[in-house]
């Protein structure tokens, strides 16, 4: 069971970062977070990794309706993205799988917020990317 929805991508890493962030406003999320794994792991761990980057999206209407129907959702918000360097080179931009998050918490009223979810992070992905992975 994959709990991401993913693409992969060229170009340069940070630009690609920029174009996710931007195909997110786009489709109606803020970027309330963005942590930089590589940065972190480096500052804290003195350990080199890939780039990597974890952006916290949200889109407040959907959030109210999702937090009114189910008061512990927060506990799964905000919906990660994440834009990482690959092996080869290449960048993977991937979000969580909205249908897998909600699953958990075994609420219907769920069920439509999610389907609007996927539906704006399969536009992300298609937009800043070359096809599904």
């Amino acid at each position: 069971m994959s709990y991401t929805m993913e693409t992969s991508a060229t170009g340069d890493f940070d630009k690609m970062v920029e174009r996710t962030v931007d195909a997110l406003e786009d489709e109606g999320f803020g970027v309330l977070c963005d942590i930089d794994v590589r940065s972190t792991f480096e500052e804290k761990l003195g350990e080199e990794f890939r780039q990597y980057r974890i952006l916290g999206a949200c889109t407040p209407a959907l959030a109210h309706e999702g937090l009114t129907a189910e008061r512990d959702l927060g506990a799964l918000l905000p919906c990660n993205v994440i834009v990482y360097e690959t092996d080869d080179g290449g960048v993977t931009v991937g979000a969580v799988d909205p249908q897998q998050l909600v699953g958990i918490a075994d609420n219907d009223a769920l069920n439509s917020i999610a389907t609007d979810v996927t539906d704006r992070f399969e536009r992300v992905l298609s937009t800043v990317g070359n096809g599904p992975r």
